[in-house]
């Protein structure tokens, strides 16, 4: 297998050098349940991650509760399957244990620190590891523990050698800054696109500022930002694709994100590149971003989207895309990337 080779960022201050995309192994896990992308089928799966690694991909991020065990299940299929110094570094979050008699009851967000163990030690077996190299909780409790006990199980996770990096997903800056206290955040992980631009007012910077890593995920707003999304497309969705029901699939949030969408078209034409590699690189042009996750059913799918790894934007293409966010009033945020350590202007609202 002949691998190319992308560029790499530092994971905040762990060692870790990431390539600046990563493989989402959300989609992969399937359907039937609360939070799935309908029918998917695992050969497509394997060959899609298999694709990542070919065009230099060097992490894959997944977790638990991603069809319910099934998308770390296969990810540990493809761990098998390669040679030791050919595997990729795997990440996983925890803290949404499931029903087990109710595969569409949506899972709790527990950080108990029993339920974390017993979640990370599951996703070992899964994935057919003996250490996991970046753990994360998946979303804030909701259960009534404190951060405090959660965040100290994840460092007896970590001195006991099952997981090598601590991080967390979806965390506010109060958490983070109770986490903080007690043992370092490797890494965090927030949704960030040109849709959804909060993280850029608050978790970024305070990464950037703690040496933390921040790998962002659904860059694409899970699809929207891609050359051949529709409304058709929303109607074809199988019926157990979670994104009928999601809040930027609805109008009038999809049509001003469609109109977003369009106004990238041009760019990606001049770079000639897609728009999905424009939505990608526009995320990696934030300092204090490591990297993004990015998601893919098939390996076709992979291909248009991968130039974005090494797309860097121009000024001109930064502000064109603020005066489109402006203009169609998709999404809200700060709008371009700063470059004096403040967060850029051009802020869009709903």
């Amino acid at each position: 297998m002949t691998v190319t080779m992308l560029p790499t960022r530092p994971l905040g201050s762990t060692g870790l050098s990431l390539t600046t995309v990563g493989f989402g192994a959300w989609a992969i896990g399937g359907g039937d349940w609360s939070y799935g992308w309908g029918p998917q089928n695992d050969a497509d799966s394997l060959a899609a991650m298999r694709r990542a690694l070919e065009l230099g991909i060097n992490w894959i991020d997944t977790a638990a509760v991603y069809g319910l065990g099934h998308s770390e299940e296969l990810v540990g299929r493809l761990l098998r399957g390669l040679e030791p110094t050919r595997r990729p570094l795997v990440f996983t979050k925890g803290g949404l244990p499931w029903d087990q008699t109710d595969r569409m009851r949506e899972p709790v967000q527990n950080l108990q620190p029993a339920s974390i163990r017993r979640e990370c030690e599951a996703s070992l077996r899964r994935l057919g590891v003996e250490q996991i190299a970046l753990y994360q909780f998946h979303w804030p409790d909701q259960t009534g523990v404190a951060v405090d006990e959660s965040w100290a199980e994840m460092g007896r996770l970590i001195d006991e050698g099952k997981v090598r990096f601590g991080g967390v997903s979806n965390f506010s800056v109060d958490l983070l800054e109770r986490c903080e206290r007690m043992r370092h955040v490797a890494s965090v992980q927030p949704p960030f696109s040109m849709i959804r631009r909060g993280a850029a007012a608050d978790v970024i910077p305070w990464c950037a500022g703690h040496g933390t890593g921040v790998i962002v995920y659904s860059p694409m707003q899970t699809g929207i930002l891609t050359d051949s999304f529709s409304l058709e497309r929303i109607a074809r969705m199988a019926d157990d694709d979670w994104r009928r029901k999601g809040q930027e699939f609805q109008s009038p949030r999809i049509e001003r994100s469609l109109a977003l969408r369009d106004a990238l078209r041009p760019i990606a034409a001049r770079h000639g590149t897609t728009v999905a590699a424009v939505a990608v690189a526009w995320t990696l042009a934030w300092p204090g971003v490591t990297a993004a996750i990015v998601g893919a059913r098939a390996p076709e799918q992979v291909n248009g989207w991968i130039g974005g790894a090494s797309l860097t934007l121009t000024p001109e293409d930064l502000d064109e895309i603020a005066a489109a966010m402006t203009r169609t009033g998709a999404g809200k945020g700060p709008g371009r990337p700063w470059t004096d350590g403040v967060a850029g202007a051009f802020p869009a609202h709903e």
